[in-house]
């Protein structure tokens, strides 16, 4: 812990190593003078009052005795005469836009203005109109013959470097050259643009040698978007500004510093990056230190001990009960905890340092919010990936039970089914005829199917098994699977003990019963459970995927759940205390009633058990329509039960009292976290988009959301991806190519998980749905109409990428990764349709399921 808590201060240290520059010059040449504050626009109409302006005139007279405006309008026309009272000398900015009557009101108050007061030495008509493309040569070139007929002073347009060099007839009708050199709008590195300014100024002099040249606008933002090599940071800016300064004060030349104080109103014209160009905050404080060393984050030892406290805070909470964790377990945690806590004050310094508007703080509060939930879930998966690996045993451990003298009571086995195919059931039928277990009944309950030539020839048969087999066909019954269980429970035999449930495709092995039931002899142990199998994984290469991905929650999910006594009970292979269901029966409102009825279970203060080891196989879905349902029901169920039990599972009561542990609460919880993460990252992929599309719409005026954004979603996506590769290959025991296919599986169901989350909190229920077996394949364009809202997704997502390379232009590093985001965030998408498409082909012929079957044996 020490040297990790140093590991990552060392990181910290390493960021903020001090950088050297001259120091920031007795004075400088001039500054550029908004004087608006955080609540105030010209935009609005909210102007500062001559006090605020005095204020800000003040302070920047200790370091020139030159400023230059921007306009005449509103207050901004009382700077020059509240100026003279400081001794600076004003360059008057005239504003001219593409409204020609605004055009005119300007000129008309700075002739007035140019005219009137002793301060102003110079007027500058116009700020890249030309560049903006709001009037014309021209039209410029008339205004500038006008003023300068009209005012005894040198007048000028301020206009970007190469506009000059673009229309030089310019010079004709100015009698200064007023350039901006920007090298942050080059995509230059800082590195450079020092000289890149210096190197513009020197051909601006050698093109207009008659005329003095005026550096109008040089400068460097704190904050923002990159453009290329540019990053825009404090300590990049206090680098460029120190040594530039230094560098055009030693060469004589004239300057504005762009600009004296940060005007976030700026933000919507020119993105976020407009609002920090100001050597003072909008708060008027300095944003870097004029003498020294520069450092990118003066106050980083705070933050750095504080992400060492969140992380220990962090890591003290995930070793709760980690007792049997190997000291990598540990290790692996406390990397986590650290990485996960840096970050985490990372984001949150950074956007501190953001300027707040409605829009920022509704945004920010949700990625704070979405942040922690991220990191939450990005916890849990970690805890799950270190007690599935570095465990040093396994604390509850259910082995088969084979000795002759063993506890083995009466057992009532129940088969529910709904519209089957017969022989498919006469083969989990004769299974159960097979088992070697001396006392025992099968109940076999056929909820409303219509079709007698169904039921009937299921019936015979259990007829032909003889008096353990007894067939029930019922309609209408209400309640789905729980209905029908429920109504099995009045015809179990008096001296039965246990209830056994399967599904009805499931062919069980002979010693099921036998190496299982036994477990029961512990008064304690209520529920019994053996994992979910499947026998036809050789049949398509979309079952293969299916398959692979099923393994993962039985295999490691039961296995670290059922060392707390919190395993989730699933409906087929489960054994149920008889005199417990009685009393609590199957929830027929649930349409996971397998699941709440366990959690009931726990809630009683009773226990279950859980061995990893399969006792019977069933049947997966032949399609991707039938796969996806399967899961949109346990991922609705999961929230049904959520909703429902949210006493007991967050405070730890309910009720009728609740007895579940902090083990159990933490398990139900932690366990479906990952599916409301899917949830939610709709509405991220739905944001993702219209931001998006507001880059193509409005190029100049959204920059790519900043990296906070981004960064925690997908370091979570990358970390689940990461866990099922590694956990697959090292606990349950797979290739990496089947590790693979479980990824690609898990990533295909993200959509329907989500869509059934977001259902299950806006509805209190949805009809009870089956998972049909022995499907046909079925063809391309009926696979493609299964994955549709996928793929129109999908689509989207990549027309939003493709858009914003074609309409952006240049990339930089930030535009590249939110299209490098937008391409990841496409993946669940893109998974969905490539299991569509692999579940619509032919299956093999039965000879080559054999085969491969044989050959993976």
């Amino acid at each position: 812990m020490v040297a990790l808590a140093a590991l990552f201060t060392g990181i910290w240290a390493l960021y903020n190593r001090p950088v050297s520059a001259p120091d920031w010059p007795e004075s400088v040449s001039g500054f550029s003078f908004s004087p608006f504050r955080l609540d105030q626009s010209p935009q609005s109409g909210r102007f500062p009052s001559d006090d605020e302006i005095r204020s800000d005139l003040e302070l920047i007279a200790k370091q020139t005795d030159n400023i230059r405006t921007y306009s005449t309008k509103g207050t901004l026309a009382d700077i020059p005469f509240l100026a003279e009272e400081y001794g600076l000398r004003v360059s008057l900015g005239i504003w001219i836009g593409p409204d020609e009557a605004e055009n005119e009101a300007e000129i008309a108050r700075g002739i007035q203005l140019a005219n009137s007061s002793r301060s102003v030495v110079r007027v500058i008509v116009g700020n890249e109109a030309l560049f903006r493309r709001e009037v014309t040569r021209e039209q410029l070139i008339g205004y500038l013959d006008r003023v300068r007929a009209a005012v005894k002073v040198p007048v000028t347009t301020a206009e970007q470097w190469h506009i000059y060099e673009k229309y030089p007839e310019l010079a004709k009708h100015v009698d200064l050259i007023a350039a901006h050199v920007l090298p942050y709008w080059e995509f230059m590195p800082m590195a450079d643009s020092v000289q890149f300014v210096l190197d513009r100024a020197r051909d601006l002099r050698a093109k207009f040698p008659k005329k003095p040249l005026l550096l109008a606008e040089v400068g460097w933002p704190s904050n923002g978007r990159m453009r290329g090599g540019a990053t825009a940071t404090p300590s990049d800016q206090a680098v460029f500004l120190r040594e530039l300064t230094n560098a055009l004060n030693k060469k004589g030349y004239n300057y504005f510093v762009v600009e004296a104080f940060d005007q976030p109103w700026k933000s919507s014209d020119e993105g976020s990056v407009g609002a920090y160009w100001g050597v003072y905050n909008a708060e008027r404080q300095p944003k870097f230190n004029f003498q020294g060393p520069i450092v990118a984050i003066p106050k980083w030892r705070v933050l750095a001990i504080a992400s060492v406290v969140l992380a220990v805070l962090t890591f003290t909470l995930l070793l709760i009960d980690g007792s049997a964790l190997r000291q990598r377990g540990r290790t692996f945690l406390a990397v986590v905890s650290f990485a996960c806590a840096t970050i985490l004050v990372w984001i949150g310094y950074d956007y501190s340092q953001q300027y707040s508007t409605w829009f920022s703080l509704t945004v920010g509060a949700l990625l704070g919010i979405g942040a922690l939930g991220v990191v939450i879930v990005l916890f849990t998966e970690a805890h799950e990936l270190a007690e599935a690996v570095w465990t040093r045993k396994r604390r509850r451990l259910f082995l088969p039970v084979t000795a002759d003298e063993a506890y083995r009571p009466k057992v009532s086995i129940h088969v529910p089914c709904y519209n089957e195919p017969p022989e498919m059931l006469k083969e989990t039928l004769n299974a159960l005829a097979k088992l070697d277990y001396p006392d025992y009944e099968v109940l076999v309950i056929d909820n409303n199917t219509k079709d007698p030539a169904v039921w009937e020839p299921v019936q015979a048969h259990c007829e032909l098994l003889g008096p353990k087999f007894r067939f029930f066909h019922v309609a209408p019954l209400a309640g789905f699977k729980g209905g029908a269980l429920n109504y099995a429970l009045q015809f179990v035999a008096a001296d039965a003990e246990v209830i056994a449930v399967i599904d009805s495709d499931y062919c069980v092995e002979p010693d099921w019963l036998k190496h299982m039931v036994p477990h029961f002899a512990d008064p304690q142990i209520a529920v019994v459970q053996s994992p979910q199998d499947y026998r036809d994984q050789y049949e398509s290469t979309f079952k293969r995927l299916c398959y692979a991905e099923y393994k993962g929650f039985f295999h490691i999910g039961m296995v670290t759940r059922n060392d707390r006594d919190a395993i989730i009970e699933h409906g087929t292979m489960t054994m149920v205390r008889r005199k417990v269901l009685d009393e609590l029966k199957w929830a027929e409102w649930c349409i996971t009633e397998d699941a709440e009825l366990g959690l009931r279970v726990f809630e009683r203060g009773l226990s279950a058990a859980y061995f990893e080891r399969s006792y019977g196989k069933g049947l997966m879905p032949d399609t991707f329509i039938d796969f996806k349902k399967q899961r949109f029901r346990w991922a609705y169920g999961a929230i049904q039960i959520m909703k429902r039990h949210t006493d007991a599972l967050l405070r730890g009561r309910g009720p009728d009292g609740s007895k579940l542990t902090g083990g159990q609460r933490y398990h139900f919880v932690a366990g479906w976290l990952p599916w409301i993460a899917d949830g939610m990252n709709i509405f991220f992929t739905v944001g993702a988009l219209l931001w998006s599309a507001a880059m193509i719409i409005v190029p100049k005026r959204v920059d790519p959301p900043l990296l906070i954004f981004a960064i925690l979603p997908l370091t979570l996506f990358a970390f689940k991806v990461g866990k099922i590769l590694f956990l697959y290959r090292r606990t349950v025991g797979v290739n990496l190519r089947d590790a693979f296919f479980a990824a690609l599986a898990g990533l295909s169901l993200s959509h329907t998980i989500a869509k059934a989350v977001l259902y299950g909190f806006v509805t209190s229920s949805i009809p009870f749905f089956r998972t049909p077996k022995m499907r046909s394949s079925h063809g391309l364009l009926l696979a493609l109409a299964e994955a549709r809202e996928e793929l129109f997704v999908m689509l989207l997502l990549w027309g939003a990428a493709l858009g914003i390379v074609l309409v952006q232009g240049v990339p930089s590093p930030d535009l590249m990764f939110w299209v490098a985001m937008l391409l990841v965030q496409s993946l669940p998408y893109l998974a969905a349709l490539i299991m569509a498409l692999l579940s619509s082909l032919p299956k093999p012929r039965e000879e080559e399921v054999l085969s491969g079957s044989e050959q993976v044996g």
